[in-house]
């Protein structure tokens, strides 16, 4: 048993312990980077939505609210799945973390079907920016199109990078299926699913953010 334990830690370590605070700090340290990054994102899209607030409500009213809201419903159950993984791992019970990631795939994958839809619906009526973007909405004759073009383009980089980050998502938890049906965790070695459940947290959170920003806009008048 403690020889199998002291395999489990890498040689720069002196022990299960360091290496696990190591691991942790590490995967902070890379969240953070995503929050600058996603934080960039979010001061331009502060900034030009107070520049021209009757262009983005423009845009954020041709959003579909309803599929906005089911994604968010989707992304809060699959971090329940996932948060149910990572517990089970700690009790080394792999056959349930085996389960409850196959949940949190299918969970992830449903998002990004809505999405795939959501991005469909955009190129057919025209709302992807570019030189064929057009707006014939409610609020045709109030603004200019060109300001409502520059919303859908924060739109498609803030949701994309953020299905991106989805996707990823998806190709780690499979590489960690296969990991938990090879036997390689155990009770007293769990990290990987550990650190890939803050970063699927994470990912969720970003969502929970961005569904109020871009489709929620004015949904009150």
């Amino acid at each position: 048993m403690s020889t199998d334990h002291h395999s489990l830690v890498a040689h720069q370590f002196d022990d299960a312990e360091q290496q696990q605070e190591a691991a942790t700090l590490g995967m902070w340290a890379f969240l953070i980077t995503e929050i600058l990054f996603f934080g960039g994102l979010i001061l331009a899209y502060t900034i030009f939505r107070n520049k021209y607030p009757g262009a983005f409500q423009a845009g954020s009213h041709e959003l579909n609210v309803a599929l906005g809201g089911a994604n968010t419903a989707i992304l809060i159950f699959s971090s329940f799945t996932m948060a149910m993984a990572v517990h089970y791992a700690q009790l080394g019970k792999q056959k349930l973390v085996f389960w409850f990631m196959v949940g949190t795939l299918a969970f992830g994958s449903a998002f990004l079907g809505v999405k795939v839809y959501e991005y469909n619906d955009k190129i057919v009526h025209h709302h992807v920016p570019g030189p064929n973007f057009e707006y014939h909405g409610e609020f045709a004759n109030e603004v200019n199109p060109r300001n409502v073009e520059l919303f859908f383009f924060l739109y498609f980089a803030m949701t994309g990078v953020h299905a991106v980050h989805m996707i990823v998502g998806a190709g780690v938890l499979i590489w960690l299926m296969f990991k938990v049906r090879a036997g390689a965790f155990s009770q007293a070695y769990y990290a990987p699913v550990e650190m890939f459940g803050l970063y699927w947290h994470f990912v969720d959170i970003v969502w929970i953010f961005l569904y109020p920003l871009l489709y929620l806009i004015g949904r009150h008048t």
